[in-house]
């Protein structure tokens, strides 16, 4: 091995444990595509959450009927290259003669399945079609900032239906449409700070393994909050279920934890919370901590069968934060949503704060309003969002908020949940490859959603060959030295599990981002590493028993 290449594994050596698993994945893929790379394989990077499917028909739709309102703004006014913006009056009898004329445009039935459900919602039609039109130009600023009205009621019933939102009243809690959920938790997070619901120092709780950004914003100097982990260590039979005991969910009766953050089904296990688990959230909530403001991030949730958020089981408790990037395969769209039930404990904490904190908040919400203690915690959150300043100006882009509608209603509307069961399957079909590769058994675990897979690598090693080996291994090498290995032989790139806060031995493999097969190569090679260790390790005791005989 050359000079340099010695000096890029001490590199990758050294920064290992210090810097996010991410930061490393990127130095770990500069290794398996280098120049003097030693293997000849094609980089397989299963360390992107990035899924590789993408949802066609609801984008047909959109581009279908963008070519529609294009023709509404030259209906108004037309000049060369200049048009005007779309007029309501009649527009939907207009959009009901061209679906007639283009019967084979891509989408076409989606866009009238779009129509029909907006009509059996009770919208009025134009008001509907001309909200979808206008929005899909962009023509207009955000009105209301917060989401549009009618779009607003669709993705009300695609939260109700696909996580488990209450659903005893269609507007029982607002939307705030965002940039995907790296903006919701920005969001959320400097408004908790400037509305003095956290404050510098706060105790708040994580429940572990997490994706990394959660476990790095509390400790940045404007947060500095005192963490609290809920570790899931939950094992049957040897094996992490990724589960949290009893114990650890009794951490959030300490009355000075103010705030609880989770990923459920959880980044990186891909795991949700069992049900026996929430019902005791539900009650420490309940009888100990009953202002606990919880924040659930809900991305995964549509990859695991009769899923139900938080937010269900603690609507009065909790945010609900929901990106629609894995599901549609939209990461670049960026869209995703707040969601706070209209009786809610921030809204509670912020009435019962002291008068000088109210009157410092007043002053800083009163160019939006003549009474600004008034003003509930979500829309808080969007005046935030533009440094309060700039509320006017707030708001999902709106051909973004048509988008995230036609996804909403393709899946509200799929009564056989076909586009569903395709996702999930894809995930769990990978899964079995990279586990047949491994040669280990696949334990069913109902609450496994399969978009990412974790695994400790002390636990496969003990379960594999034996506890001796596992011992072996744990006491020569460190994790990264696999992980540099795949990298550098086989092309092929993982995550750490310790850069989530999951064992030390674990690591994450991304089951969404590669082609089926790849996967099958992942195990077989992650196999043929270990074998490689378990020869060194009998070696290593060959010798003993030779230098024993002798003397």
């Amino acid at each position: 091995m050359r000079v340099h290449e010695n000096v890029q594994l001490e590199e990758i050596r050294r920064v290992y444990g210090k810097i996010s698993p991410f930061e490393l994945k990127n130095k770990l893929i500069n290794l398996a595509e280098g120049p003097k790379k030693k293997s000849i394989n094609t980089l397989l990077n299963a360390g992107r959450g990035n899924p590789n499917w993408t949802a066609s028909l609801p984008r047909e739709a959109f581009f279908t009927f963008g070519q529609f309102a294009v023709l509404e703004t030259k209906r108004v006014w037309e000049d060369k290259d200049l048009a005007g913006m779309p007029s309501r009056p009649g527009i939907a009898e207009r959009l009901n003669d061209y679906l007639t004329k283009n019967t084979t445009l891509p989408g076409i039935e989606l866009i009238k399945k779009i129509v029909e459900y907006g009509s059996d919602k009770g919208f009025n039609a134009d008001k509907w079609v001309f909200e979808l039109a206008d929005g899909i130009i962009g023509d207009n600023y955000p009105v209301p900032d917060r989401m549009l009205l009618h779009i607003e009621k669709v993705v009300q019933d695609y939260l109700i239906k696909e996580i488990g939102y209450d659903s005893t009243s269609e507007d029982n809690f607002n939307i705030f449409a965002v940039e995907g959920a790296t903006a919701a938790m920005c969001y959320i997070f400097d408004s908790l700070i400037a509305n003095k619901l956290l404050k510098i120092g706060d105790s708040v709780a994580i429940m572990t393994p997490v994706f990394t950004p959660y476990l790095e914003i509390p400790h940045l100097e404007r947060y500095n909050f005192s963490i609290t982990e809920i570790k899931a260590s939950n094992y049957e039979s040897g094996i992490n279920m990724w589960q949290y005991d009893k114990s650890e969910i009794e951490k959030l009766c300490n009355k000075d934890i103010k705030a609880l953050f989770v990923i459920n089904p959880s980044n990186p296990p891909s795991v949700s919370i069992k049900p026996e688990t929430i019902n005791e959230l539900v009650k420490i909530v309940h009888e100990h901590n009953p202002d606990l403001m919880i924040i659930s991030d809900d991305v995964y949730c549509t990859f695991v069968e009769k899923f139900r958020s938080l937010a269900a089981y603690l609507p009065f408790n909790t945010i609900g934060v929901y990106s629609f990037s894995k599901y549609f395969g939209v990461t670049g769209w960026r869209l995703g949503t707040i969601a706070i039930h209209k009786n809610n404990v921030f809204d509670k904490l912020l009435k019962n704060q002291s008068a000088e904190d109210k009157n410092e908040l007043n002053k800083r919400y009163e160019a939006l309003s003549t009474n600004p203690e008034k003003i509930c915690f979500i829309d808080r959150i969007v005046a935030d969002s533009r440094q309060v300043a700039l509320n006017h100006t707030a708001g999902l882009s709106t051909p973004q908020q048509v988008q995230m509608a036609f996804f909403c209603i393709f899946a509200l509307t799929d009564k056989e949940n076909n586009y569903k069961k395709l996702t999930q399957n894809i995930c769990h079909h990978r899964e079995e490859l990279l586990y047949k590769g491994l040669h280990m058994e696949l334990k069913h675990n109902p609450y496994d959603a399969a978009y990412y897979t974790e695994f400790d690598l002390l636990q496969w090693a003990g379960e594999t060959f034996n506890k001796d080996f596992a011992d072996y291994l744990q006491k020569n090498h460190k994790p990264v030295d696999i992980l540099l290995r795949l990298a550098e032989e086989s092309s092929i790139v993982l995550l750490n599990g310790g850069g989530f806060h999951a064992p030390e031995w674990s690591i994450r493999i991304s089951l969404a981002n590669l082609k089926d097969e790849s996967y099958l190569k992942i195990g077989e090679y992650l196999h043929k590493i270990l074998e490689d260790y378990v020869l060194s390790w009998e070696n290593e005791k060959n010798k003993i028993v030779r230098k024993s005989s002798l003397l």
